[in-house]
């Protein structure tokens, strides 16, 4: 085979992954509007979705070098398509610094990961004063595990935050506002629920919703493998992978049902809504698609840089949420690096229709 006969096959190799690579990224961004059940590796191709962008700028520089122009077409329609998804991780935007002084309601969700299971209270107290700090009005806690009998309903947080609801599974709301009803959202098998509180903001009253939702299951398979190996057994590397997607997939079916549940719940409600939590799904999932419904992503609106919120190990991924009724305005939305937990507490200053004519 000649030279130019190579040059030519690996054009056309090039040209076909091109190709594949584009059908995939489509592929993906409308993975989030099927039920995982059904279609789990449409779905899957959600979390690619990372990948597959920066696969198809690499392929978009490629051609650009090569001179061919009518390929590199290919890659830059996908690129190009995948921008309101990008919008979903990173803002060009600046942040608002004059957002607290303005008129308005301040959420905040954090997953706080059981206080690190210490005993003193210590980190409650650290946890309470940031929501000082950020001039938090209304928190939304999961994960939240009382082993020091200092952290549910204390003196210390009830002075800052007079009102909680209490879910069940480690769920609670705290207040600033009057809360005048609450209640439980539990699903089925499973340890993980979803709660709300009805909060009197200024005689506005507003639905704010708590969920956390399955786990991936990834930390659970890595803990089971870890031992099966400390006991001296050989783990096959395919035997991994398919406990993995095994694993995460039947968690993300999981999720999908629980967010339906709350769906159903929220189209029901004559409130105007928040809604918080940890969803344990990325940006374009099954999950963010049916909890967003009509609803506006805070920090597409008015955040600011990269957006993740867990960071184990060396994942950074976006999985913790404020959403907020369309007649709503987002004013800032942010994350802040805290050591206690893997999770990154979300913050968003909100006002309320009342609040945009001051």
């Amino acid at each position: 085979m000649g030279k130019l006969a190579v040059q030519k096959y690996f054009s056309f190799s090039i040209l076909i992954l091109t190709v594949l690579v584009m059908i995939f990224t489509l592929v993906g961004l409308y993975g989030g509007d099927v039920q995982p059940a059904g279609n789990t590796a449409r779905a899957m191709l959600v979390y690619a979705l990372p990948v597959l962008i920066a696969a198809n700028v690499v392929l978009f520089l490629y051609w650009v070098i090569m001179r061919r122009f009518h390929w590199a077409f290919i890659p830059l329609i996908a690129i190009m398509c995948c921008i309101p998804y990008s919008g979903t991780i990173y803002q060009f935007g600046s942040l608002d610094e004059h957002a607290d002084i303005k008129p308005g309601i301040k959420i905040a969700t954090y997953n706080v990961a059981m206080f690190g299971r210490e005993t003193s209270g210590f980190i409650a107290q650290d946890i309470l004063s940031e929501m000082k700090k950020q001039k938090v009005d209304v928190a939304c806690f999961q994960e939240y595990n009382d082993q020091s009998g200092d952290k549910k309903n204390s003196d210390s947080y009830k002075e800052y935050f007079p009102y909680m609801a209490q879910g069940e599974n480690d769920m609670v709301i705290y207040s600033r506002y009057p809360i005048v009803k609450s209640k439980n959202m539990n699903f089925e098998m499973t340890n993980n629920s979803a709660m709300w509180a009805e909060v009197n903001y200024k005689g506005t009253v507003i639905r704010v919703y708590n969920a956390h939702l399955e786990t991936t299951g990834i930390n659970s398979t890595l803990h089971k493998a870890g031992k099966l190996m400390n006991q001296g057994m050989d783990i096959e590397g395919n035997a991994l992978m398919r406990a993995f997607y095994g694993n995460y997939t039947l968690g993300m079916i999981a999720r999908s049902g629980q967010a339906n549940v709350l769906a159903m719940d929220m189209r029901d409600c004559e409130r105007p809504i928040i809604v918080c939590g940890d969803f344990n799904d990325v940006p374009y999932s099954y999950v963010y698609n049916t909890m967003l419904g009509d609803k506006v992503d805070g920090f597409k609106e008015c955040g600011s840089g990269f957006m993740y919120t867990f960071r184990g190990g060396n994942k950074k991924v976006r999985i913790d949420y404020i959403f907020h009724d369309k007649t709503f305005l987002g004013l800032s939305y942010y994350k802040r690096e805290l050591s206690y937990s893997d999770h990154n507490p979300v913050f968003s200053k909100i006002q309320i229709p009342q609040d945009q004519q001051k």
